[in-house]
């Protein structure tokens, strides 16, 4: 009996994939870089090689930021850009990565989405709702993919979750949900310096750890939620460090209320370690994300946690951001609604976000309207 039912549990964790297995374009995808101010900016040319995309230009105003990072990536001069839209008229894109502050995400996308050229912003999508929402209608009007880039969307443990949960009902009903994101704090250092000032400035990032981390569990929680809203956000934030963040933040607690579940985020500059895990309780089981592999579940028949290994291989997903940016703009694949990556969900992840601003200044629980 007892090798039946852990046969039984393989099956259902093994679960379906919803989606195909990923895809790559046949010839990679032409694009230009908006802003390099961006820490994750690294990744264009220090990630692991793929065919998928070719960076045709590079915009950045910011000329000693341009230098330095040309210098340090041994690039052409002839690569840079000042202006995005020279850029965009002159080398004819078919889409644009945004490594630039938050803030500027409206910008690039103005100057994109009436040229029909696609964009993936890193993440969030936006600093208010105001601005989301103009990105939404801008995608809308001229038929252009805006997305989103999470780390956590790259997880096979993600993917999994959201299988357990939707695919095969593993946790039933899910009543509570707990992320901690967040690492021991960001530094004004020589080489990060730029992306320090905006990182940590109330304007052009939005808030402090709240809104750097705050947004994956908004997002992931979205995902598992497909799509529905909370009716109410409630958040303290606090500033242990404002001898190097003055502005911001750097601790956050956000309670989204949902009409039968309730979500916890704990965005922080102050573990003692870097962290992206989650934990989800439903009214039959529970499943622990611990990093990008490592999954922990248990059933209401189980007496301990079964510790398990998930891969891209037997859980499909795009582990490079890139790549799943040519292959939406190529047709080769059709995000799912609510997914982490899509405008959907990252509208109303800053909707949440900008709530949870709001809750922190006020003290007061902010209920949401739609």
């Amino acid at each position: 009996m007892h090798r039946l039912r852990y046969m039984l549990l393989f099956l259902l964790l093994a679960g379906p994939w919803s989606e195909a297995r990923p895809q790559l374009p046949e010839r990679p995808l032409r694009v230009v870089v908006a802003g390099v101010s961006h820490g994750h900016s690294s990744w264009i040319y220090g990630a692991k090689k793929t065919g998928a995309i070719e960076v045709v230009g590079i915009f950045e105003p910011n000329r000693q930021l341009a230098a330095e990072f040309k210098q340090r990536n041994n690039l052409p001069a002839s690569l840079f850009y000042t202006d995005l839209e020279h850029a965009l008229d002159t080398l004819k894109p078919e889409g644009v990565l945004a490594f630039n502050a938050t803030s500027e995400h409206l910008s690039v996308v103005r100057a994109c989405a009436p040229r029909g050229v696609h964009v993936m912003v890193e993440k969030p999508l936006a600093t208010t709702e105001k601005d989301a929402r103009q990105i939404a209608g801008l995608a809308k009007r001229y038929g252009i993919q805006v997305l989103t880039n999470y780390e956590t969307s790259w997880y096979p443990t993600t993917r999994k979750t959201y299988q357990l949960v939707h695919d095969t009902g593993f946790v039933g009903q899910v009543r509570k949900v707990i992320f901690h994101t967040g690492h021991s704090g960001a530094r004004r250092q020589e080489h990060i310096r730029f992306f320090f000032d905006w990182l940590t400035h109330p304007v052009k990032n939005g808030g402090g750890a709240s809104f750097d981390f705050g947004c994956y569990g908004a997002n992931i929680m979205t995902y598992l939620m497909q799509g529905a809203a909370p009716f109410a956000v409630t958040a303290v934030n606090r500033q242990f460090k404002p001898d190097i963040y003055p502005r911001v933040d750097d601790e956050s607690t956000v309670i989204l209320s949902y009409q039968q579940a309730q979500c916890i985020i704990q965005a922080s500059w102050n573990w003692p370690f870097n962290r992206k895990d989650m934990e989800v309780y439903g009214v039959a089981g529970s499943i622990r994300a611990h990093d990008h592999t490592r999954l922990s579940v248990r059933s209401m028949q189980d007496k301990a946690e079964r510790h398990l290994l998930v891969t891209k291989e037997d859980t499909p997903v795009y582990d490079n951001p890139f790549e799943f940016f040519a292959a939406v703009v190529r047709g080769l694949v059709k995000p799912d609604s609510y997914s982490p990556y899509t405008l959907e969900n990252n509208v109303l992840v800053v909707k949440i976000l900008a709530a949870a601003r709001k809750s922190a200044r006020s003290g007061k629980t902010v209920s949401l309207k739609y």
